[in-house]
């Protein structure tokens, strides 16, 4: 990495500055530049969709001035940043997506029609300014191209301003401070329009190929001392090359390590006759992701114990998704998968009651083998609409357009004294991605196999 240099004080000394700091030079980078013309781009395909969801927020929130801020860059170490991200809420009322600008922000100014919006950013500085080549963090040197004001104005459909014309006042509601605005944004998500439904469509079919991508890696996967980060960087590697970056860190959990939900250490080795489970999703650029699992085995073919907890899985996720429907309660999904889990569990000799008696409320004990929800919102976030209110969420009746996980699964942990030995350290999980329709649910994801017999033949295929 190059050495960065930016504009200091004299109070902030940089022992690493190195940037000429003499007249003649400032004088000579300043001049002798090409102009640059300021191209105007069509309004991108989701300007129309943000102008309505601003809409919808100017409605419910009359008379009151909103700020949604897009966030700073997150220091990692030092004087190195994490990639910035936009807040989901900045993004989706204004459309700007991985492009998006650090620092910007979105005020709603009470007007007589409802609001007037403007869009606030640090628009570029001119080579006559030492900011392109001494400010690493915005300087076009160091970071490329950055668009005008007018070109953003363009391009989002928004009015336009200088971040420093922007000032914040006492009466300003924010995501922050005001616990109304941060639900009413996070359901305004639940029920997903046409252009987020096809960014997940997009989403999802760039997951799959990273599956895809994954299985046919699998030799050098069980190769490497630490298997499990070939595996990240593979699906890593396709969440770049067709979308922004991955959606949540990718869980490669090989043999026991299955069995820890949330399994992102990704340190462990990849072995012949152990499942291996994968949590992955790609963000595209629109800042949607997708939220995939699927569990394989690493040599290619299910042993008998390992197919009976890999198709007990399966059955509870088709139970769930069969229930799925316009109408419906969101929790009635996860109870439907439980029903499933605590007959299986029950069978296996696991529970000390009955599966009838395990699935009263003040018992549960088939939960010990699975303690995370079945399904939950999906879409900018990839836990979406988190801060929504129960009873339009958990206890919310589930209506066209939502889309949402199902992803069931039962987890054997190694020391488990209640669990027969032979299931002892086995993980599975099938999570897919699915979409309410009028008169049911698509099942975004079901072309990525996912019964025990496509599996083996999907890994067969990898092999000839």
């Amino acid at each position: 990495m190059d050495n960065p240099t930016e504009t200091l004080s004299p109070t902030e000394p940089d022992a690493r500055a190195t940037t000429p700091a003499s007249d003649r030079f400032r004088d000579y980078i300043g001049s002798h530049w090409a102009p640059r013309e300021d191209v105007l781009p069509a309004p991108r395909e989701q300007a129309s969709f943000a102008a309505a969801r601003r809409d919808a927020l100017s409605a419910a929130f009359p008379g009151k001035r909103l700020v949604i801020p897009a966030g700073s860059p997150k220091q990692r170490s030092n004087d190195t940043d994490y990639p910035f991200r936009a807040h989901s809420a900045f993004a989706h009322l204004t459309g700007w997506g991985s492009d998006a600008e650090p620092d910007a922000v979105l005020v709603f100014e009470p007007a007589p029609a409802g609001h007037d919006v403007t869009l606030f950013f640090r628009e570029r500085a001119g080579r006559d300014s030492d900011e392109f080549y001494a400010n690493h963090a915005i300087g076009e040197f160091w970071i490329g191209p950055r668009p005008s004001l007018t070109q953003v104005a363009a391009d989002l459909g928004i009015h336009t301003a200088q971040l420093d014309e922007f000032a914040a006042t006492d009466a300003d509601l924010t995501l922050e401070q005001d616990a109304k605005l941060t639900e009413f944004l996070s359901e305004l998500r639940l029920v997903k329009d046409s252009y987020e439904i096809a960014q997940m469509r997009e989403a999802v079919a760039a997951t799959a190929a990273g599956f895809e991508d994954i299985l046919e890696a699998l030799p050098r996967v069980i190769d490497t001392p630490r298997g499990e980060r070939v595996v990240e960087g593979v699906f890593n590697t396709r969440a770049r090359i067709d979308g922004n970056a991955v959606g949540y860190d990718t869980i490669a959990a090989s043999g026991a390590h299955a069995c820890v939900l949330h399994w992102t250490r990704n340190d462990g080795a990849v072995r012949p006759g152990e499942l291996i489970l994968i949590d992955a999703g790609v963000e595209v650029d629109s800042l949607f992701t997708a939220d995939i699992t699927r569990t394989f085995p690493i040599n290619g073919t299910f042993s008998d114990v390992q197919r009976a907890v890999y198709e007990a899985v399966r059955e509870a996720a088709d139970a769930a998704l069969a229930i799925v429907r316009p109408g419906i309660v969101f929790k009635e999904i996860h109870a439907e998968a439980m029903r499933v889990i605590a007959l299986h569990t029950a069978a296996w000799g696991m529970l000390p009651v009955s599966a009838e008696e395990a699935l009263l409320p003040e018992n549960q004990h088939h939960r010990r083998y699975m303690v995370h929800g079945t399904s939950h919102h999906l879409g900018i976030d990839v836990h979406d609409c988190a801060q929504a209110r129960r009873d339009f969420y958990h206890d919310g009746i589930v209506e066209e357009g939502m889309v949402f996980t199902i992803e069931p699964g039962l987890y054997f942990q190694s020391d488990d004294l209640t669990v027969p030995e032979q299931f002892r350290g086995i993980g599975v999980r099938i999570e897919d991605d699915i979409l309410v329709t009028a008169d049911g649910a698509e099942n975004l994801s079901a072309h990525i196999p996912r019964t025990a017999d496509e599996v083996e033949a999907w890994m067969a295929s990898k092999r000839s």
